[in-house]
């Protein structure tokens, strides 16, 4: 039997849990050691997961002990941590965002593509079931050629207990969701190529925006609405779902409350359910999210173990990274924003 691959998880942070639990349920690998700057909180992660072995020092992946590196920590650190992997040639996936602005990201890429090392991003909106099967949808062709699309990410849930720092980011709703959202417009309506985008600053005392509002122009000359705030108060609470729907030529696919996607066609109206997992470690209102991790982390695993390609590797997900900013070019200038300058020499 082909032994399990080998994990090293980087960062004990807030959003880790969810990834050594879905680490435990991905077939043919395992988290084998956890790495935080923090001692104490690497080695209660490891007592934790039961993870015989913890560190405070990510250069320990220069021990050849490792097959893979999952990197959970804050995108100021990406670059430094992924030269690491890449030093090391150890294949890495990075939690979003890549890295604080596009030409960053342009460097990671470049350095890890000439060092022939993997990355892939760990964007888990696309991987969450309801837009799995939205994708089956559209690809089904039921509602034809895909015309136009909104994608709504709107509460308050309360980021800033357990992420005090998002009050100190000054590019912060964009990067902190906008990114999952602009990776959700790519997955189900293709590349875009142009931004326009309104920032908003609600909250009082923070140095970025909470909320933003972009318009897409695809490839395919689709249009789409993409719409994100931590500052919109509704009882209950929609956190974390996605609202919103996308038109085709023929029809239309309704994102709604509660996970459900409304179909109509010329033969009528019908309702989806797409229930949770059931998963015993998940939580409302976490479910729709966490339920993605282990999909995202799996994929990474089965694509790494077949040499085939990641769907947001590294390379890839400059396209998401160059729409984010030129999102903020937008809202600073007041201007539609292409993006293809952006990416001159990727």
């Amino acid at each position: 039997m082909t032994r399990p691959l080998n994990g090293l998880l980087v960062g004990a942070g807030f959003f880790s849990r969810n990834h050594l639990h879905a680490w435990s349920e991905v077939e043919g690998a395992r988290i084998a050691a956890v790495c935080d700057r923090d001692a104490g909180r690497a080695e209660t992660a490891a007592r934790e997961f039961g993870i015989a072995e913890w560190h405070t020092d990510a250069s320990v992946l220069k021990s050849g002990a490792f097959d893979f590196v999952d990197i959970c920590t804050t995108m100021e650190t990406h670059e430094a941590l992924v030269g690491l992997a890449i030093d090391a040639g150890v294949p890495a996936i990075v939690q979003k965002p890549f890295a604080p602005d596009i030409d960053t990201c342009l460097r990671i890429e470049s350095r890890a593509r000439a060092a022939g090392v993997r990355v892939m991003l760990h964007e888990n909106f696309r991987f969450q079931k309801i837009f799995r099967r939205l994708r089956e949808i559209l690809d089904s062709g039921e509602i034809g050629e895909p015309t136009f699309g909104r994608l709504s990410w709107r509460n308050d849930i309360d980021v800033y207990t357990n992420q005090p720092y998002l009050t100190q980011t000054k590019r912060f709703m964009i990067m902190d969701v906008g990114i999952h959202m602009l990776d959700l417009a790519r997955f189900l309506l293709g590349d875009a190529h142009s931004v326009s985008c309104f920032t908003q600053s609600v909250k009082e005392g923070i140095a970025g925006e909470d909320a933003a509002t972009m318009l897409l122009r695809h490839d395919n000359a689709a249009v789409s609405i993409v719409d994100v705030s931590y500052a919109t108060h509704k009882n209950p609470n929609p956190f974390p779902q996605t609202l919103g729907e996308i038109e085709g030529r023929a029809g239309t696919v309704q994102i709604l409350e509660d996970e459900v996607l409304r179909i109509h066609t010329a033969q009528g109206a019908r309702d989806e359910t797409i229930s949770p997992d059931g998963r015993g470690w998940t939580s409302a209102p976490w479910t729709q999210i966490q339920d993605s991790v282990p999909r995202t982390q799996q994929h990474f695993i089965d694509a790494l173990r077949a040499g085939s390609q990641f769907e947001t590797s590294a390379r890839d997900s400059l396209q998401t990274y160059a729409l984010a900013e030129a999102a903020y070019r937008s809202a600073a200038s007041g201007r539609s924003v292409e993006i293809e300058t952006l990416l001159k020499g990727a």
